[in-house]
């Protein structure tokens, strides 16, 4: 996808918004480079839908769209005064009517990001972490076996 600036993305949001909602986006819309484990973020209080620019940069514009989709969805919600939150049946109702994602798709850059490899010496479980573990407090959570730190 091209590179996207402020005023590119809120085109891309409205006209997205006219093309599966018949309604305008008429409020405000930003880049949040802070943003982690999501794609985006409706804070209804101020009106506002966040994006994560990693989804431009790393995934593919369907995504990106389909992020911006559900986004789009709690916003619409919000303004009509109704269910606008997850687990609100007219938010999954509007989710199914526009083909917008229940969750988005992890980064390809946070897939394979732990660091420590922990094999259970007894039943070979491994468990992968980005943090260390102490391994004279911590044992296997499926057998109880002792933990031991792979090479790998």
């Amino acid at each position: 996808m091209d590179p996207v600036n402020e005023k590119s993305l809120f085109d891309l949001v409205n006209d997205i918004s006219l093309k599966f909602f018949g309604k305008p986006y008429t409020d405000k819309v930003t880049f949040n480079h802070r943003l982690r484990t999501t794609g985006g973020r409706y804070l209804p209080t101020e009106r506002v839908i966040e994006l994560n620019p990693k989804y431009v940069e790393e995934m593919e514009a369907s995504e990106f769209i389909g992020i911006i989709k559900h986004e789009l969805c709690h916003y619409h919600l919000h303004i009509e005064g109704k269910g606008y939150k997850h687990g609100d049946e007219d938010f999954k109702r509007l989710l199914k009517k526009t083909g917008s994602p229940r969750h988005c798709s992890p980064l390809p850059s946070q897939v394979n990001a732990y660091k420590y490899l922990y094999i259970c010496k007894d039943c070979h479980y491994q468990y992968k972490r980005k943090r260390k573990v102490d391994i004279t407090k911590y044992r296997c959570g499926k057998c109880r076996g002792r933990l031991i730190l792979s090479e790998e």
